[in-house]
């Protein structure tokens, strides 16, 4: 007599409704026309549920050797708890309580992204904070071009979800599905901007120029007082089309040459303020994973998140950049932690 199959999924309900009947086993075998012992088997199974977890007893942790990952921790970052752990020779440590352990002394955390800064840099660095020690930074406009996507960074698109129910579903599109190129300018406690950049337009020297000259000082520097436009130093970092010669002769028939434009360091976004308000911006419209499905819509919810920016806040970035001359200093061109 060949082996008989499994019971079927189908067969193992019938089972249990036949015993709610009040039906024995041997008859519940004859039903289904199936061998007594099977219909035993499984009901015994059944009856019998899931084996108790057994515990095993978990390794202690002494005070000597909490120091020793704590000082591992602070050497290897990005390390797995694993590779923490192994480097202080501590093993037979289950993962939960190495990730108990590192969660009071440690936090979870990204690769920042930024340029790269050799010696050259650094010492630019420390030639510009020298330069500009004493520069009254109320008067500084400080200015920059984000872009924004449709989708947002990957990595926000993350939160509490209850129990039972399933996270909403993401759209994935090439690069973000598109985006806006955004100008916008600070200074002192006021916000300049947010202008768009045409569709489709690359900003070159000639572009970008032109760019300037019909948001910039069409809408806003043209209605500043001699007085202001006499002390504004004009900051812009070193694109290629900010910083070409087409665009530095440009701007010098505008008025804003020598000592009014403000020379930048290489790689030094850090030393930027309105970097800080890209952040609180980009925040705002991608909080709880928000996607947009036009190019339009998301450059409304800039506009929005932009108005929402009050004057104490940018007066408080603006007002940072003593602290940050005097920690690119301390740091002898290092970045800092804005």
């Amino acid at each position: 007599m060949g082996q008989q199959k499994d019971l079927t999924g189908s067969e193992k309900s019938k089972i249990v409704r036949y015993l709610a009947e009040g039906c024995s086993s041997l008859k519940i075998a004859k039903l289904l026309k199936r061998d007594h012992r099977t219909i035993t088997r499984f009901i015994q199974n059944s009856q019998q549920g899931r084996k108790k977890r057994v515990e095993k007893p978990r390794r202690k942790i002494t005070a000597h050797e909490l120091r020793k990952v704590k000082r591992a921790a602070a050497k290897m970052p990005l390390a797995t708890s694993l590779a923490i752990f192994q480097s202080c020779n501590i093993t037979g440590v289950p993962k939960s309580t190495r990730c108990a352990i590192l969660r009071d002394m440690a936090k979870v955390r990204k690769a920042e992204r930024r340029p790269p800064l050799n010696k050259t840099h650094k010492l630019k660095r420390q030639d510009w904070a020298k330069k500009y020690l004493e520069t009254d930074f109320s008067k500084v406009l400080w200015t920059d071009v984000m872009r924004v996507s449709l989708d947002g960074p990957d990595g926000w698109a993350h939160g509490w979800t209850g129990k039972g129910q399933r996270a909403p579903v993401r759209l994935r599109r090439q690069q973000g599905g598109g985006g806006v190129l955004v100008w916008a300018g600070i200074i002192k406690d006021e916000l300049v901007g947010p202008f768009r950049v045409e569709d489709g337009v690359k900003l070159n020297s000639q572009s970008y120029c032109q760019f300037l000259e019909d948001t910039f000082f069409e809408q806003w520097y043209r209605k500043k007082s001699a007085s202001f436009k006499k002390n504004m130093i004009f900051m812009q970092d070193n694109a290629p089309s900010h910083a070409s010669k087409y665009s530095t002769v440009w701007l010098a028939r505008k008025g804003i040459k020598e000592e009014k434009l403000m020379t930048w360091p290489p790689c030094s976004p850090d030393l930027n303020p309105i970097e800080n308000l890209w952040s609180i911006i980009k925040c705002e419209i991608y909080k709880e994973g928000k996607q947009y499905t036009s190019l339009n819509s998301v450059w409304e919810a800039v506009v929005a998140a932009a108005r929402n920016v009050d004057g104490e806040q940018i007066k408080t970035l603006t007002e940072s950049m003593d602290g940050r001359l005097l920690s690119v200093l301390a740091k002898k061109g290092g970045y800092i932690g804005h």
